[in-house]
């Protein structure tokens, strides 16, 4: 059974969803998702953890005090991520972060690393990482003209042909259930949002690496098995490389966990319990 309630952070009051038995595993959404992009994993892993998904602040049903869009920033993400974890105990917990949601968790890990037990960041897309850092930031600064001057569909057209073929196709399988739909609905509105006052902002993060050295015993760097020579799949690896840890390939491609959710699951189950036990 899963339950909803909001709780109150600096800023905004943040939606979110708990439900399963076990330790705490926070699931950090991706940009412009929310809670309900992790329904598939969260209905394998409910066996083994007690799943918090949550609306990031200013999408879906996480309201910004102010009542209008504003410029996300990883830190600010981070510790609402924090006071989510402190909100369901003092203990460390398990974190699943995927995309911008991984990096998130990075920056959660570096900064609040009493709060964190294991991390699995699959694909995070910090771009200035890359040795071509210079030309990943302007084709996202192109990404963001194009939102401004033509509107999101040129800007994600622009955007889905400089990740590549990093996005697989969800099968068809009928109706979606009337949860998927409003699924599909809040996401359709978050997605400008996401273009306008997000993008540019976590592309450019670099992880601190100095800070997650000590603990990186704790991470788990996964990209996707399909997502080999695209570009979400790079800075994965450039950040195990300065870590001196390995990448972990999960199944399915950027957006595995939605369209390989069982397996996806499975892949997050077995590195958490590989990260605790090194």
């Amino acid at each position: 059974m899963t339950r909803s309630s909001f709780l109150r952070v600096p800023g905004a009051t943040l939606y979110y969803e708990v439900g399963g038995e076990g330790p705490v595993l926070l699931v950090i959404p991706g940009g412009g998702g929310d809670a309900g992009a992790a329904d598939g994993i969260a209905a394998e892993l409910r066996r083994r953890f007690t799943v918090v998904a949550f609306d990031a602040r200013g999408y879906s049903r996480s309201a910004l005090d102010s009542g209008v869009p504003e410029d996300q920033f990883v830190a600010v993400q981070s510790d609402d991520a924090c006071r989510l974890l402190a909100h369901f105990g003092a203990g460390p917990a398990y974190v699943v972060g995927v995309s911008n949601g991984a990096i998130v968790g990075l920056d959660l890990l570096a900064r609040h690393p009493e709060r964190v037990r294991a991390l699995v960041a699959h694909e995070p897309p910090c771009f200035a990482v890359l040795p071509d850092a210079q030309q990943q930031r302007a084709m996202v600064d192109e990404v963001v003209r194009l939102f401004h001057a033509e509107g999101p569909a040129a800007a994600g057209a622009r955007f889905f042909a400089g990740i590549g073929g990093a996005m697989k196709m969800l099968p068809e399988a009928g109706d979606p259930p009337a949860r998927e739909v409003r699924r599909r609905e809040r996401s359709a509105v978050n997605a400008p949002i996401m273009l306008a006052h997000e993008l540019r902002e976590f592309t450019s993060y670099v992880p601190d690496y100095a800070a997650l050295a000590p603990v990186a015993d704790r991470l788990t760097l996964a990209a996707g098995r399909e997502t080999r020579g695209c570009l979400p799949y790079r800075p994965a690896v450039e950040i195990a490389r300065r870590l001196g840890v390995a990448v972990t390939e999960f199944p399915g491609a950027h957006n595995g966990m939605t369209t390989d959710a069982v397996e996806f699951a499975a892949s997050i189950a077995a590195a958490l319990s590989t990260a605790v036990e090194a």
